[in-house]
């Protein structure tokens, strides 16, 4: 198994957070792990991405150039992503701040409502959580039973308030994955 993720949005929306968690959970499990993150200079309200690979073999290179599965956090981030993901690969777009359907065909695609799910949760903050909620649902990355001391060891003491929430709004994403992966199989 070998999985590259880009996860992309806005500085401040907690997508190097996603990649993070991704990362501590895939090495918790001894898996072999990347990730590389980028963002503009303006942090909050600029670019942010990160790259994350998980595999049960060797990580030759951390550079992805063409991802099999893209989290578009906004409009940009589909825009740019989309065309990169390879044939065959899923993007997960946060509907809330995305407006249109991806344009390829080639490509499973699933619109999100990440920040009324979020809301809903009560974790108004907490749109990548539902999205790593989605992504986790979507895609055989972890032991999803160990999702909450995955969170507690990424954020080693800090957010310990918001854990019950962030675990919240990532249970919120799976379900609504869920929910939606059943009406494909129905349709």
């Amino acid at each position: 198994m070998k999985k590259e993720i880009m996860l992309a949005g806005f500085g401040g929306q907690g997508v190097l957070s996603m990649g993070l968690f991704l990362a501590h959970a895939g090495m918790n499990e001894k898996k072999k792990v990347s990730y590389v993150p980028s963002y503009g200079a303006e942090m909050r309200g600029g670019t942010a991405n990160c790259t994350v690979t998980i595999s049960d073999n060797y990580i030759s290179s951390p550079v992805v150039a063409h991802p099999q599965i893209v989290v578009a956090m906004n409009h940009p981030s589909l825009d740019k992503f989309e065309p990169q993901v390879k044939s065959g690969g899923l993007m997960l777009i946060n509907e809330s701040l995305v407006h249109r359907q991806p344009e390829r065909k080639d490509i499973d695609s699933y619109l999100i409502p990440a920040q009324e799910l979020a809301d809903e949760a009560g974790l108004p903050r907490g749109a990548n959580m539902v999205m790593l909620g989605a992504l986790l649902q979507a895609v055989d990355l972890i032991d999803k039973s160990q999702i909450s001391n995955y969170l507690v060891q990424t954020f080693k003491g800090r957010y310990t308030d918001k854990m019950p929430l962030n675990l919240a709004a990532i249970q919120a994403g799976m379900k609504y994955m869920n929910k939606l992966q059943e009406q494909e199989q129905t349709a």
